[in-house]
């Protein structure tokens, strides 16, 4: 009885302290960007049930794949509204955010294999990949900016955007700080 009682014990610990990672992680990236609030990071990764589990690079993986399946959904959006709009420089400006997000939903993949994988060199090359993708949105919406054009995106951009700020902000907490040499005289 003592033993199931220690277990029962040692068990709620460590969902606790995992439970925690998450919470304090989501804190860290709210502090940090305002346009992800902490009760909207905590939902996002609730999409995932291993996340209350995961440990920070657990966490970064998920946040990468959250943000692939988002990107991935806007990709078919875009396809769809290319398919049925019938002005051509529209139809361009649509052509750009299909690239975009297709390069993005490629940078995500590489990222989560690379967060997975894990080590210095391979984070660094996520913590790129993931910058790379958060460019998708806002190229997106200056293609319909540039024009006067009201972006039909304009939602899933934004979306988009606070999930890759998710990803991108828990793989560089995975990074050690870089150093920079400091000349002396």
């Amino acid at each position: 009885m003592r033993l199931l009682v220690l277990v029962f014990f040692l068990l709620l610990a460590l969902s606790t302290c995992e439970s925690s990672t998450l919470q304090e992680m989501c804190k860290s990236i709210a502090a940090g960007h305002p346009s992800v609030t902490y009760n909207y990071c905590i939902k996002t990764f609730k999409a995932d049930s291993a996340s209350a589990t995961a440990d920070a690079r657990g966490l970064a993986a998920i946040a990468a794949r959250i943000a692939e399946a988002a990107a991935n959904a806007t990709s078919a959006r875009i396809a769809s509204l290319s398919a049925s709009e019938k002005d051509a420089r529209r139809r361009e400006r649509l052509g750009v955010c299909a690239e975009v997000y297709s390069d993005a939903v490629d940078q995500l993949g590489e990222a989560a294999e690379d967060i997975t994988r894990g080590g210095d060199k391979a984070t660094q090359d996520a913590v790129t990949q993931l910058s790379a993708a958060l460019d998708a949105p806002g190229t997106c919406e200056d293609a319909f900016g540039e024009a006067d054009d009201a972006s039909p995106l304009a939602p899933e951009d934004a979306q988009f955007s606070k999930l890759a700020t998710i990803a991108l902000a828990v793989a560089a907490s995975l990074s050690p700080p870089s150093s920079t040499p400091t000349n002396r005289a």
